[in-house]
């Protein structure tokens, strides 16, 4: 299991995250991220990084435990 976490300081609500994996992350009426799921899988790792990565101002992480 890998744990989704976001910086709400630095996002700027460009939503690359959300068209990359809208399972996992939203924007909320204000704009900014909200993590749908603070767990993904083994299995779901990549796709979750390459979501976190396109993130412009670098305000996603997913970390392994």
């Amino acid at each position: 299991m890998a744990l989704v976490k976001a910086d709400l300081d630095l996002c700027q609500g460009y939503a690359n995250c959300v068209v990359a994996a809208d399972d996992v992350f939203d924007l909320d009426d204000d704009g900014l991220v909200v993590v749908l799921r603070k767990e993904v899988s083994g299995s779901e790792m990549d796709r979750i990084s390459d979501a976190a990565r396109s993130c412009p101002v670098a305000a996603l992480r997913v970390e392994t435990p």
